[in-house]
């Protein structure tokens, strides 16, 4: 069963789409919090995402450009909008389809299940990172430790990214700040060691223990 995450503002809208997809046997989840979307997406895991671009706080094209600075996973725009300036810059963010408002119900879950069809029918390349027990698989941002699914932020699941790409070796703390926020002035120091602490604790919980090492003054590393 495919899981579709539903990023509408428009809950009538969302939940007319929802529930047309149950009907077809896809599993839905539509977005409430739209401070958070990028959380949403790395717990819930969906294999398809339906997108509109006017949403509070954030727009789509943002959220788009922040997903796929971790996940392929496809991404379909809904919107109103519809001058070629927004369609090119949502497939210049990474979006995969457009489909304008109002639009008919069977015209979307066509797209939905062409897109599918194309990402997921022939074999993809299994892109895992692994490290003892733990298996970060990259193509859906999803961790399993003793066989356990753990669901991660997006700061925990780039933490661990850069940490099993280089297990064994020391990653610094400047090296992982930088990954997760780049330039952003007045992150907070404390801030990077609250995020490891839960990566360790979940990890704690799934009896990966001693995995994650901190050297203290130089950074962090898996051994």
């Amino acid at each position: 069963m495919y899981k579709i995450l539903i990023v509408e503002d428009d809950f009538t809208i969302a939940g007319s789409i929802s529930s047309h997809l149950d009907k077809w046997g896809f599993q839905t989840k539509c977005a409430e919090d739209f401070r958070n979307i990028t959380d949403i997406f790395t717990a819930y895991a969906p294999d398809l995402i339906l997108m509109d671009i006017n949403l509070p706080f954030y727009n789509g094209f943002y959220w788009c450009s922040e997903i796929r600075k971790f996940s392929t996973t496809p991404i379909i725009f809904i919107s109103s909008i519809s001058d070629n300036m927004n369609i090119v810059m949502a497939m210049n963010m990474g979006g995969d389809e457009y489909i304008e408002k109002p639009f008919d119900i069977n015209v979307l879950t066509a797209k939905i299940q062409a897109l599918l069809r194309r990402t997921y029918s022939l074999p993809r390349q299994q892109n895992v990172l692994s490290y003892r027990e733990l298996a970060l698989n990259l193509n859906n941002t999803t961790l399993t430790c003793n066989n356990q699914n753990i669901s991660l932020s997006k700061n925990e699941y780039m933490i661990l990214q850069l940490l099993m790409e280089k297990h064994g070796t020391v990653v610094s703390r400047d090296e992982l700040m930088e990954t997760l926020w780049g330039n952003e002035e007045f992150i907070d120091d404390n801030t990077l060691t609250v995020n490891v602490t839960r990566v360790r604790k979940k990890l704690e919980a799934a009896g990966c223990t001693d995995y994650l090492k901190t050297k203290k003054g130089i950074g962090y590393l898996l051994e």
